[in-house]
């Protein structure tokens, strides 16, 4: 990036060019074919002239093999010649002269030497000791002397080469008294009024040109309005659209307010220098000036814009969202097209949403201080949904009313199955934890003599759902509402991260996964295997059928199926809905009346009566409905009801 300093010399600089381009583009105006330019393309061809000691000068083909006439072509600009190369380049095709009918005599002779000593000393024209005056002399005494004629015209080419050189740097006194001698001379009426016209368009914008050169340096490039070196380049354009040092000019009044662009990258002023790329690309809008300033902001801009980013994401990885969403909007500001703005904007959202998760992303916590992690988690999208059952569905009790809206505005993890018997042995043996199975005896198990619920004083939390020992990949049965309650207090403790029961809206709403049908896999039976649930295909060990199933339905289970057995929904979530019925957070409320619509759960102090959501193995299709929740004693203990748990992000 410049610095101040540079800014400051490169404008000294650009000062001091606009006077060298000054000089440059006269010359180039006025006499193009000093610039490599043939002297046909610019030659009166009615009127010839001889060069005595400059013949004429063809142009060389590209391919041509150098010669000695390249001399002639080489080197600096012309201006900074010498008038004697000048002349040498603008020689003219030599004029047919009449045969010479006899050798010069005696005093032709000494003319023509008083002559020749004349030019080579410089004393070309103005009095009558000049060579010109004397080439003129020898001419009256022998009008076909060959050598009296080169002189004269060699005379005439030195002059508008002198002329030539005098206009281009501006010097109008001495090309008028040149211009005078040249006018004195035979046959220069088609070389004077080119030089004529010339000298007038000089004179007219010269001051001009001056002026805006003197405002170039006092700073006054394009403002203020009617009083800047712009306008007077303008003017001057106006009055000859083709002259080079006007078009210098403007060039010259673009290259500082390019230099403005890059003094306020120099200060980080990204929203200036665009102010002065806009003010500077109508000057010249095709100037490759104009795109080299414009890359060298655009890759300041992308290397300030990513430093900001890099900077942003530091703070992203240190958990100050404020800062990395505060470095983000500058790198934005500077470069609304970086790349890595939208990834990064993903990241900044899941980092405020979901602390840095993923939706959809699986993960486990590891215990801090014992060997072991957390059950897996899944990160649930933030959204909005429809809670309860709307007026027209079948079975709607007025527990589920009314229905009302509630916006998931913050992320959360849930497991990805309902807690296992590994799961939950797991914490009793690192915990020292007793279940109210244990302390308080018993559960309601399935009794297969009669077919019903019933309650066992032995059965415990390692049994099933029928008081047999359990296998640790089904979900955990036959606990309370305190008992699931004291594991994800455990389980915070042993992660540092903050896990307990969901609430029955975060439930519905990761049940639902984003459906509005009854079910989450639709509105009726379902056509392939998606939950453990109460099938008329269904069999109990000795031959039972369920009296009120989803009819033609089976799953293969009578009574809790291992965890995972079957299709998770649209949130990646396992047995949502069947399997086995979950504690919730919140304590039973008989319908949504006042009920939060932030997703928190609702819980008044002291109450004895939790709620149960979801479907289980024993379910009717009416308590299968994603709507559908029951209230029940928190000392409860059944074969059909067990728990997930949800971890804060």
């Amino acid at each position: 990036m410049p610095s101040k300093e540079t800014v400051q010399r490169q404008r000294a600089f650009g000062g001091a060019l606009g006077v060298l381009v000054l000089a440059f583009g006269l010359t180039y105006h006025f006499f193009p074919e000093i610039f490599h330019v043939s002297p046909e393309e610019v030659a009166n061809p009615s009127t010839p002239h001889v060069g005595r000691t400059s013949p004429a000068v063809p142009v060389r083909p590209s391919n041509a093999v150098p010669s000695a006439q390249d001399e002639i072509y080489a080197g600096p600009p012309l201006t900074l010649a010498p008038t004697a190369v000048i002349a040498a380049r603008l020689a003219r095709k030599p004029v047919q002269l009449p045969e010479q009918m006899s050798a010069d005599p005696p005093e032709v002779k000494a003319l023509l030497e008083r002559a020749d000593k004349a030019y080579q000393a410089g004393h070309i024209a103005g009095d009558k000791n000049s060579a010109a005056a004397l080439y003129q002399e020898a001419l009256k005494l022998k009008p076909d002397s060959r050598a009296a004629g080169q002189g004269l015209d060699q005379v005439r080419t030195h002059l508008i080469a002198q002329i030539t050189q005098d206009i281009a740097v501006g010097d109008s006194e001495s090309a008028g008294g040149l211009l005078d001698n040249l006018k004195a001379l035979p046959n220069t009426a088609n070389d004077v009024a080119p030089l004529e016209a010339n000298m007038k368009t000089l004179l007219q914008v010269r001051p001009m040109l001056a002026q805006a050169a003197a405002m170039l340096q006092q700073g006054k490039v394009d403002k203020p309005a009617d009083n800047n070196a712009l306008d007077l380049y303008r003017q001057v354009q106006k009055l000859d659209p083709q002259n080079p040092v006007a078009a210098q000019g403007v060039l010259q009044v673009q290259r500082m307010v390019l230099d403005r662009a890059l003094a306020a990258v120099a200060q980080n002023d990204f929203a200036g220098a665009e102010q002065s790329m806009t003010e500077a690309t109508p000057i010249q809008p095709d100037s490759p000036q104009l795109r080299d300033v414009r890359n060298q902001i655009d890759n300041i801009r992308q290397q300030r814009a990513a430093n900001v980013l890099a900077q942003a994401r530091s703070a992203l990885d240190a958990g100050n969202i404020d800062l990395a969403k505060q470095l983000a909007g500058q790198a934005q500001s500077i470069s609304p097209q970086l790349a890595g703005l939208d990834e990064f904007e993903v990241r900044l959202t899941n980092a405020r949403l979901y602390a840095s998760f993923k939706p959809g992303q699986v993960f486990t916590d590891r215990y801090v201080d014992m060997n072991g992690q957390s059950p897996t988690m899944v990160v649930v999208p933030t959204g909005k949904y429809m809670m309860g059952a709307p007026d027209d569905e079948p079975g709607r009790s007025d527990s589920q009313t009314p229905q009302h809206e509630v916006v998931i505005s913050k992320g959360y993890a849930l497991s990805q199955t309902d807690i296992t018997v590994g799961q939950f042995r797991d914490f009793v043996r690192a915990s020292g934890y007793k279940p109210e199975s244990v302390t308080q005896g018993g559960a309601s198990v399935y009794d297969e003599r009669t077919g019903v619920m019933r309650d066992v004083s032995n059965a415990t939390w390692e049994d099933d759902y029928a008081g047999h020992a359990a296998t640790d990949n089904l979900p955990v049965v036959n606990i309370s509402w305190s008992d699931a309650r004291a594991y994800v207090q455990w389980l915070s403790q042993r992660t540092g991260k903050k896990y307990r029961l969901p609430s029955e809206a975060e439930f519905e709403y990761a049940l639902r996964a984003g459906s509005t049908t009854r079910y989450w896999w639709g509105n009726g039976i379902p056509k392939t295997k998606v939950e453990n649930l109460t099938g008329s295909a269904d069999r109990s060990p000795s031959g039972r059928r369920w009296s009120h199933a989803f009819q033609g339905y089976g799953d293969g289970y009578w009574g809790p199926a291992p965890v995972m057995s079957f299709a998770p929904n649209a949130f990646g979530l396992y047995d949502t809905d069947g399997n086995v019925s979950e504690w919730m957070e919140d304590c039973w409320h008989d319908n949504y009346v006042r009920a939060p619509v932030d997703g928190g759960a609702w819980v008044n102090p002291g109450c004895g009566t939790r709620v149960i959501r979801g479907g289980s193995w024993g379910s009717s299709p009416e308590q299968a409905n994603s709507a559908y929740r029951q209230g029940a004693d928190a000392s409860v203990r059944s074969g059909r009801v067990g728990f997930r748990i949800v971890r804060e992000l």
